[in-house]
């Protein structure tokens, strides 16, 4: 069952930081509330009747994974062959972290190298493994006023921001602490712009909000933006936007996706054993081919590429090496000291 952030509240940063700390509370009162009072039986958020003999794992996961529904078939097939009830929580990674963080979610599947290393070294995380990939694009008018196709990225975000000062487009950030929005921060910074100074510019909008919203906001202002190559193709597939791919070249656009596992050692209540056998689900051929298969008769390209495969046998040397580069941490996916009880997944 997924429960989107967005759907619940939709109001600037600050104020949805404050109200996420009560959104799983009262949304689960609510509905199990309201179940009961229906059918005299008890459900855990749709996903069934509720067992004793079913363990609950709460997975805070990425808008972008949930926008494409791809968390739908992965939940699917796992509960299906697993005792194991999942929930899954989506909003930006950086939220997403916090609730982990806060002891609400037994493990994170989000795309920020930088945000998952610090889970790591300041002892909430254990277990990282990456389980996907794909590449961001810059995507904006089908006309493409700022005259971008061919470009690289840092090149096409220093012509935005000039024919932004002309007042001829527009760029829409997401601003919301995601994976997105962090990826676009650092290609901000490759280009030689801070985005802190460039977003009390007019012309740089923030949505504070998913990328399905945010694409769609786009859109509306015939502006740029950043985006997850799978969820742009969701909502082109689906006609939600008209948005056209301007740049979708370089290795500075992969996206990586990962499992981390919260440590039970910061967590002593916390659904580890759930939390792995979700993780090696991921990364077992039955799982990685979910991930290569899902959407293959609907749209044009894959939205995601399983990992693992490449990773081990280095079918590609060098876009394993551009994962390795980008979403390693000391040479490693998971470096020995964080591996916690789960030496099994590196072998």
């Amino acid at each position: 069952m997924l429960v989107h952030i967005d759907d619940v509240f939709d109001g600037d940063n600050e104020l949805r930081e404050m109200e996420s700390k009560r959104i799983g509370v009262w949304v689960a009162a609510i509905v199990l509330t309201a179940l009961i009072a229906v059918s005299g039986t008890a459900y855990y958020f749709g996903v069934g009747p509720f067992s004793r003999n079913r363990a609950k794992l709460v997975v805070a996961t990425t808008t972008s994974l949930y926008d494409t529904t791809l968390l739908d078939a992965i939940e699917d097939q796992f509960e299906d062959n697993y005792p194991i009830d999942i929930y899954f929580i989506s909003a930006g990674t950086g939220i997403a972290i916090t609730y982990a963080q806060r002891g609400d979610a037994d493990m994170i599947l989000v795309h920020a190298p930088l945000k998952e290393r610090s889970f790591l070294e300041d002892g909430y995380g254990v277990c990282r493994k990456i389980v996907a990939y794909n590449f961001f694009t810059i995507v904006g008018p089908a006309g493409d006023p700022a005259g971008l196709i061919g470009l690289t990225p840092s090149h096409a975000l220093a012509k935005i921001v000039e024919e932004g000062r002309k007042g001829a487009v527009a760029w829409v950030s997401r601003g919301d602490d995601s994976g997105t929005h962090t990826k676009e921060k650092s290609l901000w910074d490759a280009a030689g712009f801070e985005w802190i100074e460039l977003r009390e510019e007019d012309w740089f909008l923030e949505s504070g909000t998913g990328m399905g919203k945010t694409l769609q906001i786009t859109d509306e202002k015939s502006a740029y933006t950043l985006a997850d190559m799978g969820t742009y193709l969701k909502y082109y597939t689906d006609q939600l936007i008209s948005l056209a791919v301007v740049v979708d070249v370089g290795k500075e656009l992969l996206n990586v996706y990962s499992a981390i596992a919260v440590n039970r050692t910061y967590n002593p209540e916390v659904s580890f054993d759930a939390a792995l056998s979700f993780t090696k689900f991921l990364v077992s051929e039955e799982g990685q081919q979910i991930i290569d298969q899902f959407g293959q008769d609907v749209y044009p390209q894959k939205l995601f590429y399983p990992a693992v495969q490449l990773l081990k046998e280095r079918t590609n040397a060098a876009l394993a090496s551009w994962i390795e580069e980008f979403a390693y941490f000391d040479g490693e996916e998971c470096p020995d000291k964080y591996q916690d009880n789960c030496k099994e997944l590196y072998n």
